[in-house]
């Protein structure tokens, strides 16, 4: 059996860095069709922490609007200067940065409730790209939003700081798979987290799967591999009963085995964590 997702991905290099605005935004058609902050689907599953209601408040009063993108659409430029906070609500995304003949590294994929956009705020741009890999729906902050939050509730800077210090564990994982993990373990390790993060998202904890919109450009671009290498490892892994990939969702046969092949510290699953 071999995985069955699109491998059309192999020219993600040849897209332009720059979309056109107008092209990439579907915006809200007004402020009627957005949800409050106190309504946010998000906010019931166990995966988020309760806020006060002077929290849901201080989140309300700082978000600017709702910005809906369509697939493989760019949210952030890399070096771009003026780019706003955003909390992921809906769909999945990634992190990347690029080398100047177009080699692309992603840095991390992005699920509803990620905080985006902080690091741009301790330099002079954004020191790296993000990009949509399914539809999307992001809130919408301004940029100096951060210092609101640090200023009028200490909990919530808290929250900002707990958010990006875990996003940077992700990001040491990720270092830890290409600079010492086989093609193998990568892949399980990426399996694995991902699985996890997804399934938590869901009422049935990944029961029946979970969404998994990457193609294996995305997985070789995330793990430091070829194309090649990626397709064949997947195949292997999907021929020993370990995973399943079928019209986008992805399965896991042997979790305890993937996560043997991984050498994963813990089971996984991700922490109970805060929402902006």
């Amino acid at each position: 059996m071999t995985t069955t997702f699109d491998t059309s991905a192999t020219a993600v290099h040849s897209e332009e860095v720059h979309r056109n605005e107008t092209d990439r935004v579907l915006a809200f058609a007004g402020a009627a069709s957005e949800t409050a902050c106190v309504d946010c689907p998000l906010r019931a599953l166990p995966l988020y922490l309760a806020h006060t209601p002077e929290e849901v408040t201080l989140v309300q009063s700082l978000k600017q609007r709702e910005q809906r993108l369509g697939p493989q659409q760019t949210l952030i430029h890399e070096g771009q200067t003026d780019a706003p906070l955003y909390t992921l609500r809906e769909g999945w995304a990634f992190r990347y940065k690029t080398l100047s003949d177009g080699r692309r590294q992603i840095l991390s994929f992005l699920l509803a409730g990620d905080f985006i956009g902080v690091q741009q705020k301790m330099g002079d741009a954004a020191a790296h790209g993000v990009d949509t890999l399914t539809e999307a729906l992001f809130c919408v902050f301004p940029r100096d939003a951060l210092w609101e939050l640090h200023r009028r509730s200490p909990t919530m800077g808290f929250n900002i700081t707990w958010l990006t210090a875990h996003e940077e564990s992700l990001v040491d994982d990720t270092l830890l798979s290409v600079g010492r993990r086989s093609a193998e373990e990568r892949i399980a390790m990426l399996l694995i987290l991902l699985f996890k993060r997804a399934a938590a998202l869901q009422a049935n904890a990944g029961a029946g799967g979970v969404p998994f919109p990457l193609t294996q450009q995305h997985v070789a671009d995330g793990l430091g591999l070829s194309l090649v290498h990626t397709n064949k490892t997947l195949r292997k892994l999907e021929k020993r009963g370990l995973h399943h990939i079928r019209d986008g969702r992805l399965y896991m046969r042997d979790v305890k085995a993937l996560s043997r092949l991984a050498d994963l510290w813990g089971d996984g699953r991700p922490p109970q964590r805060p929402l902006v």
